[in-house]
């Protein structure tokens, strides 16, 4: 864990906390530590109600005109405008508190967070050495006792400068060599590639530009697609695993991210699936995720500086429709039984032939599929994070569109995949939305009045609420009693919150006074349903694939969580719902977009590639379509957190507290 930067004690409950980032507001602070301040705009400071009192210590606070001169002079600020920049004495006055002897007993969830850059250790012996590379050389001209031809004269310096053999061409570099070679005065830099099957040129380029090698590596995901520019001479430092956002990481020059825009013909695959069977439905899917890697790529060169023809390689790590979408091939019997892909593993690809903005000898490298639903993006997270290495039972979740899961270790993997659907993405949810500027990302509620406190993306008036604010959300009305185990409402609380509106009945979060212009911003029975069903699929699947082995929760030695979503999940409030087990929280991990982790050793190492086609093979999918024991564990898991309240004890401590403590 990290060391704290400031310490902050909040009175009168004398309640002191660390800080582990400078410049953070008081009221994430206050929210992380379980101390209850009254807001509701979202954190952007229009309510007023989270007025507090600096008594000592260095803050950084925006004026506003919900505090009088007067008070500014006293010391009040609003915490959601107040940045810590030392340690700190802060009062929080009647008005903005209530009696906090209710909440002492609970914590604020700490997320408990591996970054990236911590990983080193999780992939060993890992050789650098690129997949693609570049090569000087400096050949001697043919002459009437030297008439070799052009590209044995090549082949030749490779193998006798670089001991390399073997190497297969490129028929369209044959076209262009002879007089490229003349024209260079026989001084040229050549581009090897190495895929599973061995090594081929593709380019060959006057002069030495060996210093000009560049990598980008995608995640095509159902919602989004993300990219990243790397630089290949410079792979040591994030072969080591350090985390994409560090300064200091010499190999990332850029990265950027759009949301996919097949979302238009549906926001699950199975959707796009069908459209692909409509007229021009796959080319239509195909164009469309084409160009938003094309766009990715313009914003990669643009923000690096980089020319387009020194990019030299693409991986793509996507789920198994996604990879076929984007390579043209027909997705059609993905989702009719028995459910197979075309194919688990897809030769590199030129990425001109399929569209995509690059220079015409790069290819593109998918990962290897294991299933219908178990893709290349989730061969790439086992790769990046190691498990296929160690002896260590591993869980391994991805949390997004779909749920994919993996259990097992260096000796064996299974593996499945549960269809999450999109309330994780803020489909199907009254007034959810994705994870942008404005969603309410974090919830707590009083126990005693039933209001509601609220910090949104960016601290904009709310707008909507995302999947990690609606798990927040979810848990906090568990808690305070306000949902009972079964998802309804607690009618009988006396608070105007709960509200029956055109016969359904809802949670009132923010008022559209308080909301941007979106009306009230609530929570309804029927996305608490979907919620449910959601949460529900992936535990089952979970105890699906302990008990094909003959395990349980208790044995596992560690579980990973990836996935961009994972990323924002409070655990404590992910267990306390049910998505997730009620285990040492020291035994989960986060680990971020395994997909783009396994995607860039496979750029840095030929070693890692061809692990990708081992660790594909060594996984055995169970398929939940037909598996009665999955509905029956599904089934078992609609509840809060879960029909067997044995498997989460300190959860129904949370939800039926001892009068006593």
């Amino acid at each position: 864990m990290p060391e704290p930067v400031h310490r902050v004690t909040f009175m009168p409950d004398d309640i002191t906390v660390d800080v582990f980032r400078h410049g953070e507001t008081l009221l994430r602070v206050a929210m992380a530590a379980g101390v209850h301040i009254n807001a509701s705009c979202g954190g952007n400071g229009t309510c007023g109600k989270c007025k507090v009192i600096v008594d000592r210590g260095l803050v950084e606070s925006k004026p506003s005109a919900k505090l009088s001169d007067e008070q500014w002079e006293q010391g009040y600020r609003l915490a959601c405008l107040t940045k810590v920049m030392g340690d700190l004495v802060v009062t929080i006055p009647p008005e903005s508190r209530i009696d906090n002897a209710a909440l002492k007993a609970r914590t604020g969830g700490k997320r408990h967070i591996l970054k990236a850059r911590d990983l080193n250790t999780l992939v060993q012996g890992l050789t650098v050495d690129p997949a693609v590379w570049k090569l000087y050389l400096e050949l001697p001209p043919p002459t009437p006792d030297d008439n070799l031809s052009d590209l044995g004269r090549l082949m030749r310096e490779l193998k006798r400068r670089h001991g390399l053999d073997g190497i297969s061409t490129d028929f369209r570099l044959l076209t262009r060599i002879a007089r490229l070679l003349r024209d260079a005065d026989w001084q040229v830099t050549v581009t090897l590639v190495y895929n599973p099957k061995g090594l081929k040129l593709i380019d060959v380029e006057p002069g030495d530009t060996t210093e000009r090698n560049f990598s980008i590596i995608i995640d095509v995901g159902t919602t989004t697609v993300k990219g990243q520019l790397l630089d290949l001479r410079e792979c040591r430092v994030a072969a080591a695993g350090k985390d994409c956002d560090d300064d200091e990481e010499a190999n990332l020059l850029a990265e950027d991210a759009r949301y996919n825009s097949q979302v238009r013909f549906g926001e699950d695959v199975i959707s796009r699936i069908v459209h692909s069977q409509k007229g021009d439905g796959l080319r239509e899917l195909q164009q469309a995720v084409v160009g938003d890697i094309n766009e990715i790529i313009r914003a990669l060169l643009g923000q690096s500086g980089i020319d387009r023809e020194n990019l030299s390689h693409m991986v793509v790590a996507g789920n198994t429709t996604m990879t076929q979408l984007l390579l043209g091939i027909d997705p059609k019997y993905i989702r009719e039984d028995p459910y197979v892909p075309t194919a688990n593993f897809f030769p590199p690809v030129r990425g001109i032939d399929i569209g995509l903005n690059l220079p015409e000898h790069v290819h593109l490298y998918t990962f290897p599929l294991v299933s219908s639903y178990v893709g290349g993006d989730i061969v790439a997270g086992i790769l990046g994070s190691g498990i296929f290495q160690r002896e260590d039972l591993t869980l391994f979740i991805d949390v997004g569109t779909n749920g994919e899961i993996v259990l097992g270790n260096c000796d064996w993997l299974v593996c499945t995949s549960c269809s999450a659907g999109p309330a994780f993405e803020g489909g199907g949810v009254k007034h959810g939305m994705r994870a942008t500027r404005g969603a309410i990302e974090q919830v707590r509620i009083n126990p005693e009045t039933f209001e509601p406190m609220v910090i949104t993306i960016g601290n904009r008036k709310p707008l909507g609420i995302c999947g990690s604010g609606l798990i927040d959300a979810v848990a906090e009305m568990l808690i305070t009693g306000i949902v009972e185990p079964n998802g309804k409402f607690n009618r009988g609380l006396g608070t105007d919150r709960i509200r029956e509106t055109e016969g359904a009945w809802e949670y009132l979060l923010v008022p559209a006074a308080e909301a941007d212009g979106v009306g009230d911003i609530v929570i309804t029975e029927g996305d608490l349903d979907n919620l449910i069903r959601t949460k529900g699929a992936i535990y089952a699947g979970c105890r699906i694939l302990l008990e094909s082995v003959g395990m349980t929760f208790a044995e596992l030695d560690r579980l990973i969580i990836a996935g961009g979503f994972g990323q924002f999940i409070n655990l404590e409030r992910a267990v306390t719902i049910g998505l997730l087990p009620e285990i040492p929280v020291d035994k989960f991990m986060f680990v971020g977009n395994g997909a783009l982790l396994g995607a860039r050793l496979v750029s840095f190492s030929r070693e890692m590639m061809r692990d990708a086609r081992r660790v594909s093979d060594m996984m055995t999918n169970i398929e939940l379509a037909n598996n009665m024991r999955f509905m029956d564990e599904y089934v078992a898991a609609l509840f809060l957190p879960h029909t067997d309240t044995n498997a989460f004890p300190e959860v129904m401590k949370l939800i039926h507290p001892d009068p006593a403590t």
